[in-house]
């Protein structure tokens, strides 16, 4: 037998309805959580297969794509940024790196005020191929948030940075800042 709805509870859940602090925590149920685990692994895998489709006919990965993204989105980042907003070793960006820059997909400048730093930047190359693998996921993103609207793009975005710990906050932040004003949420959910 289904549970009753506690009248009280289902007008705090009505959609667009701001749930107070403490109000309705059926969320936190364990099978709850779970499903949000679910939610999150077969959402990434739908999202990752267009550009892996992409990535896997030119020998690559999606490292190689991570790094494309974040060039590309900060053009002149030094390696160390990169690293940071990765978080992985010197090694690992490396073995990724060197066959990107090889295969003219990113360049390394030197530093202009310290000749040590490396400043990486997508190569008219690289700029092809990384709008190409946005345009896969575009289309992804556009249409999960013309289906949810709005309020729910918004506590997307919420849920997404209650996620990140302090450092990748404040990674997305720097790159917030470098970037063109982001569109509201409710025209993203209009436009197509």
């Amino acid at each position: 037998m289904p549970e009753q709805a506690d009248p009280k509870l289902a007008a705090d859940t009505q959609v667009g309805a701001p749930v107070g602090a403490g109000r309705n925590l059926l969320f936190l149920r364990e099978e709850e959580l779970r499903l949000a685990q679910d939610l999150l692994f077969f959402g990434y895998r739908d999202f990752t297969a267009g550009p892996d489709e992409i990535l896997a006919e030119l020998g690559m990965g999606r490292a190689h794509h991570r790094v494309l993204h974040f060039v590309g989105r900060r053009p002149g980042i030094t390696v160390g940024e990169l690293l940071g907003i990765l978080g992985i070793t010197k090694q690992s960006l490396a073995r990724v790196l060197t066959p990107l820059v090889e295969q003219a997909y990113v360049v390394q400048q030197i530093g202009r005020n310290d000749r040590r730093q490396r400043l990486l930047s997508l190569t008219p190359k690289g700029e092809a191929l990384e709008r190409r693998l946005f345009e896969r996921q575009r289309e992804w993103v556009m249409r999960a948030y013309r289906e949810a609207g709005p309020i729910a793009v918004e506590g997307f975005r919420r849920v997404m940075r209650g996620l990140m710990g302090p450092e990748a906050r404040a990674q997305l932040e720097r790159l917030e800042q470098a970037s063109p004003a982001r569109p509201s949420a409710a025209s993203l959910a209009r436009t197509g």
